[in-house]
């Protein structure tokens, strides 16, 4: 939970404050997702404006939340160590997109799906706190905003949305007419709107159709936040789907480590790497991508040799 209530949002953070309203959402059920959403807010508002009075102090109670919570969870290694953290908001932000991209390629349009694209594209934000992004995870946030924003467009001119990855015109929110951007920091209601970035309004006309969009097949039925009780929609239960386990590879069993084998920092990364794989596809059930993983891990590790 934060420490204490931030003082109002200096106009020069606009863009920022939906990002913070994603905390305040998070702060019960995705408590390390909130950090970092909070740590992207702060090193953000940085470099906007850290001189001027209203910034600064404003900056200064986010710099106090931001520590309040890394004494609360502080033995949690997705707040100590970047690549758990990393993999945990990336497990997250891919978890809200794969379940409105069902809701999208079923042709279930409804707020909560049009908020999980978008908070999905907020978090994407987020992981730009531990480096670049990776070009997948770029087009996917390209690709959340505009969804989110062309979807909440047809629905609010009365017009049905296309499903799926198609090619559009570029969209963008009019967050003065909608009851979305009167809404307050203190709130806690988050609705997409073109005021969290400046790129809602600037996404060219494009098709989307060669961006690898990641089906949603095992998205958890309950990943999205919950459902206002006024939106009158229910959306159909995803069961889950057989699977063909692989089998575990043989010489893993009788695999020894050679005396002279030595590890490089490359070989830890991607032992590394393939965990961090693994935990993703998890998040998602899918055992066999999981399997398949850590055995690729576990060969490096014994081996020395992929």
């Amino acid at each position: 939970m934060a420490a204490a209530a931030l003082p109002p949002l200096p106009p020069q953070f606009k863009s920022i404050q939906h990002h913070l309203r994603t905390a305040q959402e998070l702060d019960k059920r995705e408590p390390v997702v909130a950090y970092y959403c909070r740590l992207y807010a702060m090193q953000t508002g940085m470099k906007i404006d850290s001189k001027t009075p209203e910034c600064r102090k404003f900056l200064t109670k986010l710099m106090d939340q931001l520590e309040a919570m890394k004494k609360q969870f502080g033995d949690n290694e997705a707040i100590t160590q970047e690549i758990v953290g990393s993999a945990h908001v990336e497990n997250y932000a891919l978890k809200m997109f794969l379940y409105a991209d069902n809701e999208d390629r079923a042709g279930q349009f409804h707020k909560n799906m049009i908020k999980s694209f978008y908070t999905a594209s907020l978090l994407i934000d987020v992981l730009t706190v531990f480096g670049e992004l990776s070009e997948e995870n770029a087009q996917h946030r390209k690709y959340a905003r505009w969804k989110a924003a062309y979807i909440h467009n047809c629905l609010k001119n009365g017009e049905t949305p296309q499903p799926g990855p198609i090619g559009m015109e570029g969209e963008s929110f009019d967050s003065e007419r909608e009851e979305a951007g009167s809404s307050s920091l203190s709130s806690g209601t988050t609705q997409p709107t073109s005021s969290s970035t400046d790129e809602a309004n600037n996404i060219p006309t494009s098709t989307y159709t060669g961006i690898h969009i990641p089906p949603g097949a095992h998205a958890p039925a309950n990943t999205p936040a919950e459902v206002p009780h006024n939106t009158g929609v229910t959306s159909n239960t995803i069961q889950p789907a057989p699977q063909n386990i692989p089998l575990v590879d043989p010489s893993l069993y009788s695999a020894q480590s050679a005396g002279e084998v030595r590890l490089t920092p490359e070989d830890f990364a991607r032992a590394q790497k393939y965990c961090k794989y693994a935990g993703s596809a998890l998040q998602y059930e899918d055992v066999s991508t999981a399997v398949q993983n850590l055995q690729k891990a576990l060969k490096l590790l014994i081996t020395g040799r992929e």
